[in-house]
């Protein structure tokens, strides 16, 4: 089968012809019919974050739905040709030990044909979602509901500031949004401001201090530039939240003295668990949120991860291995 797999920074991403995977106990054999693509993967390829990389090479893409194909030998919750995706975590915090049983990190994920998943991380599809919606629901929709309704705690009596308007953080202003709040999107590419807009936010701007007067109970920093979470310390409420999700700076410098006197919380969230990723999937399924998508070719997966390490992407892409 047709498999983009990744070694080391020097080769980047490959198309491999490998073999088709056998489930063993606790599995299953998933055909992929749509898979997300996802900055994490920008940040291994480019050698910025490989860390929980056990196993090399490693077939990429932890945003997977397809039907099941085949079944492990203890395996009676699934039936062939059942519907599924595969959630990053089965509880929340998420942790190392979890991601490591995640396809497309921990072993072999859905930049593929065909991808075996572990039972306890797979969620059913509902009949009104499709597959390309199914598949970024379990991370770009998912990550930002913890983030947007967990922890930052969104509601009709909130007023909430989305940073970084790509494919989590449109889904966090939609999350917001239909939970109520009043919603600000912070990009720096006014090309993004349009979407937002369509999908709940007020007023779309560069940055934070482009908002004066404005009191955030909570600012979500889907980008973590570094820059950005320093500025949401002084721009969100005294006894505020700000929740970082983006890793595009690993380190920054914060002013503790504003932090500590005004008792700002930062928090940071990864991933999402299984009963998440469920209610996503409801969500969509009733028409609630609305995931943005383009549609690439399987061949060109490569080529889109770098359009998305670039900010030149609206929405979340994905790809079908069927297609070509």
């Amino acid at each position: 089968m047709r498999a983009f797999q990744f070694a080391d920074v020097s080769k980047g991403l490959q198309l491999r012809d490998i073999p088709i995977p056998k489930p063993g106990k606790g599995q299953v054999l998933v055909q992929v019919l749509a898979t997300g693509l996802c900055h994490t993967d920008c940040n291994v390829i480019s050698g910025k974050d490989d860390m929980l990389l056990s196993k090399r090479p490693v077939t990429l893409g932890h945003e997977i739905a397809g039907v099941i194909v085949d079944l492990g030998p203890d395996v009676t919750d699934f039936c062939i040709h059942e519907r599924i995706v595969s959630a990053i975590a089965i509880s929340h915090p998420v942790t190392l030990q979890e991601v490591l049983t995640t396809a497309g990190i921990g072993y072999d994920g859905g930049y593929a044909e065909y991808v075996v998943i572990n039972i306890e991380k797979a969620v059913r599809i509902p009949d009104d979602v499709t597959f390309a919606q199914a598949a970024v629901a379990t991370d770009a929709v998912a990550t930002a509901y913890h983030a947007v309704v967990v922890e930052a705690q969104a509601s009709p009596s909130s007023t909430i500031a989305i940073i970084g308007l790509g494919g989590l953080g449109l889904s966090g202003v939609q999350l917001a949004s239909y939970m109520g709040a009043k919603v600000y999107g912070i990009d720096i590419s006014p090309n993004k401001y349009l979407p937002a807009l369509e999908s709940g936010a007020l007023v779309c701007v560069k940055s934070l201090d482009k908002l004066p007067g404005i009191t955030f109970d909570a600012i979500v920093d889907f980008a973590g530039t570094g820059t950005t979470t320093a500025a949401a310390v002084t721009a969100v409420k005294p006894g505020g939240r700000i929740v970082l999700v983006g890793l595009a700076a690993k380190e920054t410098t914060l002013n503790t003295y504003e932090l500590v006197a005004r008792g700002v919380s930062l928090k940071g969230s990864a991933g999402s668990s299984v009963d998440e990723v469920a209610k996503v999937l409801d969500l969509i399924a009733d028409g609630k949120i609305q995931p943005l998508l383009e549609e690439i070719p399987f061949a060109d997966i490569a080529k889109g991860l770098d359009r998305l390490a670039k900010g030149n992407t609206l929405g979340r892409l994905y790809a079908n291995p069927r297609k070509p």
